[in-house]
């Protein structure tokens, strides 16, 4: 099995995550896996949705969009249809779910960190690029609103968290895969962990034929290795 990038079965894309990408947010981020680039902030505001006042806790949301050339084709902007799409709306739920596992929301204080993530050039994996990347942006906003007074409890983030995809490829587990590779996959799984190797969300369905137990478990101890890469790249980024 040769992969259409020349790349090993667990080996990467080109990695690159920098920071301080925008002027105004608290914590943003140009992440790029291979082709794939997507710009990620993190904006810290104060006060929390109602049903959380009153409570002592913060809280995190994110939203997800995709300009609308990138991808080959041109896509429609939602906003010019009036409502966001499944697709849409399923990922940024991830995002926002994933990212909050890495958080102690008591600690936040009642101030809400709103992460956005858009995608400016798809070549797969957007998702997990998103995770990612916000992951760096969310870590420099904590330092702003620190530096502001806002955090009087402690330190909210609890551990780094990452994503990345992986699949059955010409019947062989492959790590991170690109368009080519998701387009033709038998099988497409998305894994995001914690730097500790927990798991917190794991997304996967048979494109082809069903996978068995052994073909999951080694899906996984990729996905494992890859997110151990991605977390030592983001620490040597928010080490700069």
């Amino acid at each position: 099995m040769k992969r259409p990038s020349g790349r090993s079965a667990d080996q990467l894309r080109s990695i690159r995550i920098t920071r301080h990408y925008t002027k105004h947010a608290e914590g943003s981020v140009l992440v790029e896996f291979g082709d794939t680039k997507v710009i990620c902030t993190a904006s810290v505001e104060s006060g929390v949705p109602r049903f959380l006042k009153g409570q002592g806790q913060g809280w995190l949301t994110a939203e997800y969009g995709m300009l609308p050339r990138a991808t080959g084709e041109r896509n429609q902007r939602e906003a010019s249809r009036g409502k966001q799409g499944g697709r849409t709306l399923e990922i940024q739920r991830l995002i926002g779910r994933s990212l909050r596992a890495a958080l102690d929301m008591s600690k936040l204080g009642e101030n809400t960190l709103y992460v956005d993530c858009d995608v400016i050039q798809a070549d797969g994996g957007t998702r997990t690029a998103s995770i990612t990347g916000a992951m760096v942006a969310v870590a420099d906003a904590l330092k702003v609103l620190k530096k502001r007074g806002g955090l009087k409890a402690g330190e909210p983030l609890k551990q780094m968290i990452a994503a990345v995809s992986v699949g059955m490829y010409q019947g062989e587990p492959v790590l991170d895969l690109d368009y080519l590779e998701d387009s033709a996959a038998e099988t497409d799984l998305n894994v995001v962990m914690t730097e500790g190797g927990g798991f917190i969300e794991i997304q996967g369905t048979a494109e082809g034929a069903p996978f068995d137990p052994d073909q999951l478990n080694a899906m996984l101890a990729l996905a494992q290795r890859g997110v151990r890469e991605l977390v030592e790249l983001q620490r040597a980024s928010l080490a700069d």
